[in-house]
């Protein structure tokens, strides 16, 4: 197989899949007689990565592997395709996310020794139900509560190859700060319980950055 065949096969697959593609995802595209070597594959994807450095879609190494998306500078201009907003999420829920990705593992109780405020056990299922948070291990106390972590998915959506890359905790605040507002002024005649109006609250002291194995 020619160097070229083998590029476009992996730009069209990167295109049509749909979520992050590992190396080994590209290799198995293939017969096994035909498979390619892993490091042929790494420099087809470097060549990619530069044919669209300047381009308006980028391909992106996230935790998952590798994707195409759209350069995030652009989406003012692309909101505008689609009518349906994207999806807003509460104060609660960001808060919680940011605690758990900084400080994992963490019990429930101590989200809410952080927060100030109870945490339900919805909340926490929402989570999961984002495949955002898992259970990574109960802890060895009375009751043994359940640890909880971030995901391979909460990187992915939030274009993260690991924890490490999380950002500095002021920016962070940042971007909650802004999606909390836009959450909020869409949902002016249905506010959350007071509790939840709380300033976004991980104290520095609180930050470690150790990531999950």
């Amino acid at each position: 197989m020619t160097e070229q065949p083998l590029k476009q096969i992996i730009e069209a697959a990167l295109f049509a899949a749909g979520k992050p593609l590992t190396i080994d995802h590209l290799v198995d595209l293939f017969v096994e007689s035909e498979q390619p070597e892993r490091s042929a594959v790494r420099a087809v994807l470097r060549e990619l990565l530069e044919d669209y450095a300047e381009r308006g879609i980028e391909l992106l190494q996230v935790a998952g592997g590798y994707r195409f998306q759209t350069k995030t500078e652009l989406i003012p201009w692309l909101k505008r395709l689609q009518p349906e907003r994207s999806p807003r999420y509460s104060r609660a829920v960001l808060e919680t996310i940011a605690i758990i990705a900084y400080r994992q593992p963490i019990t429930r109780r101590e989200i809410e020794s952080i927060r100030g405020i109870s945490v339900s056990t919805d909340m926490m299922k929402r989570l999961q139900d984002y495949n955002w948070i898992r259970i990574l291990a109960h802890r060895d106390t009375p009751g043994r509560p359940a640890l909880f972590g971030t995901t391979r998915a909460f990187l992915d959506y939030f274009n993260l190859k690991n924890l490490s890359d999380l950002p500095p905790l002021m920016e962070l605040k940042e971007m909650l700060g802004e999606q909390i507002e836009l959450f909020e002024s869409e949902k002016e005649s249905q506010t959350e319980p007071a509790a939840d109006e709380s300033e976004v609250n991980v104290p520095e002291s609180e930050v470690v950055t150790d990531s999950v194995k």
